[in-house]
C-alpha cells in the first residue's frame, strides 16, 4: 500500500510539473511481443492485445508506439491499433525472430508505410542500408532522435525465411549505426531493436528465457554496440524477445525490456506495456501491468535522465 501511495504521489508530481512548465512535452507508447494475440475474430477482446491499447488509451495520448519485435501476424496488430487508438495513429512496427523468419510478415512490413503523415513530425530522417533499409531508420521528435534497428539484417540480399538466431548487431548495422547516431543534434538518442543485450529476468515472476539467444550470443558485437551506446549517451535501448519485463541500467544506459502486451495468454509474467514521458531535459517510464478484474495499473516509474 505504501509503494502504491509513493508511485502516485510521483507521478502527480511528474504531470503537474507539465501543467505548469512551457517546455515542449510528449510522451510515447512500447509494446512488444503480442504475437498471435491481436486482430479481428477471435483475440479481438480485452483479455488480448486489445486490452492493452485501449488501457494506453485511458492513461495517455502517446504521439506514437513503437512495438520491438514479434508482432507476428504484424497486419493484425495493426488492425487493433488503427480500430482503438484510431486509423491516422502512428506505429513504428520493429522486425523480431519470429517476423524474420515468415515470408508473408517480411512482406507485409515491407509494404507497410512507416513515414504515413509525410513531412509531419515523427519524421524519418535516416533509411537504413541495403537489404534493411525499410526496416531500419531513424526519426525525430521535439527534442528526441529515435533509432529502430533490424537485428535480422546479415548484409545480404534477402530475408532468412528460416528459424533465425537471437539477432546480431553486424557490421554493416554497426556502421549505419555509427553514422546516424554521429549526425544528429537531439539533445536525448532512445533505440529500438528485438533481442536484449543482457537477459534479465522479469521484476514480479524472476522468469528469464532466451539467456543463450539474444544479442549476447555474438559477444564481440554486442559488447563494441553497448560500448557505442554508452560513449553516444544514449538513453535507453528498448527490447522485447524475453516476454518479461526489465529496467536495469547499465554502464549509464537503460535497457528495457518490454516484456509481452498478449493480455492474459502468457501467465508467465504479466501482461505489460509503457509509457515514456519526456519533459524537456527530464525523461520519466510508466510501467503498466496487468492485474485483477483485466485492469492495467502503473506498477513501476523510472526517472531514466
Amino acid at each position: 500500500m505504501k509503494k502504491n501511495l509513493i508511485i502516485i504521489i510521483l507521478i502527480v508530481l511528474f504531470l503537474a510539473s507539465f501543467s505548469f512548465s512551457k517546455v515542449k512535452k510528449f510522451s510515447f507508447a512500447v509494446t512488444a511481443d503480442m504475437r498471435k494475440y491481436s486482430g479481428p475474430g477471435k483475440y479481438d477482446t480485452k483479455e488480448y492485445f486489445r486490452g492493452v491499447i485501449e488501457a494506453i488509451k485511458k492513461v495517455s495520448k502517446p504521439a506514437f508506439m513503437v512495438s520491438p519485435g514479434d508482432i507476428d501476424p504484424p497486419q493484425n496488430v495493426y488492425y487493433t491499433i488503427s480500430k482503438y487508438l484510431g486509423k491516422d495513429f502512428i506505429w513504428f512496427p520493429v522486425v523480431g525472430n519470429h517476423e524474420a523468419e515468415t515470408k508473408e510478415d517480411m512482406e507485409w512490413i515491407l509494404s507497410y508505410k512507416i513515414d504515413k503523415n509525410g513531412d509531419a513530425p515523427p519524421n524519418i530522417v535516416n533509411w537504413g542500408p541495403e537489404p534493411c533499409k525499410q526496416t531500419t531508420y531513424s526519426f525525430d521528435y521535439e527534442n528526441s532522435h529515435f533509432i529502430v534497428l533490424n537485428e535480422y539484417c546479415e548484409g545480404y540480399k534477402g530475408w532468412p525465411y528460416e528459424k533465425s538466431s537471437g539477432g546480431n548487431i553486424s557490421k554493416l548495422l554497426y556502421e549505419w549505426l555509427v553514422n546516424d547516431i554521429n549526425s544528429t543534434k537531439k539533445e536525448h538518442i532512445f533505440v529500438f531493436g528485438h533481442s536484449p543485450a543482457y537477459p534479465m529476468p522479469d521484476y514480479d515472476t524472476v522468469r528469464i528465457r532466451h539467456v543463450k539467444s539474444s544479442l549476447n550470443f555474438h559477444r564481440k558485437d554486442r559488447d563494441k554496440f553497448w560500448k557505442l551506446l554508452k560513449e553516444k549517451k544514449v538513453v535507453a535501448y528498448f527490447c522485447g524477445h524475453t516476454h518479461n519485463y526489465s529496467a536495469t541500467d547499465i554502464s549509464k544506459v537503460w535497457q528495457i525490456d518490454a516484456g509481452h502486451a498478449r493480455g492474459i495468454a502468457d501467465k508467465g509474467s504479466p501482461s505489460t506495456f509503457i509509457i515514456v514521458d519526456v519533459h524537456g531535459k527530464y525523461i520519466y517510464s510508466r510501467v503498466y501491468r496487468l492485474g485483477k478484474n483485466l485492469k492495467y495499473t502503473v506498477k513501476y516509474v523510472y526517472r531514466l535522465r
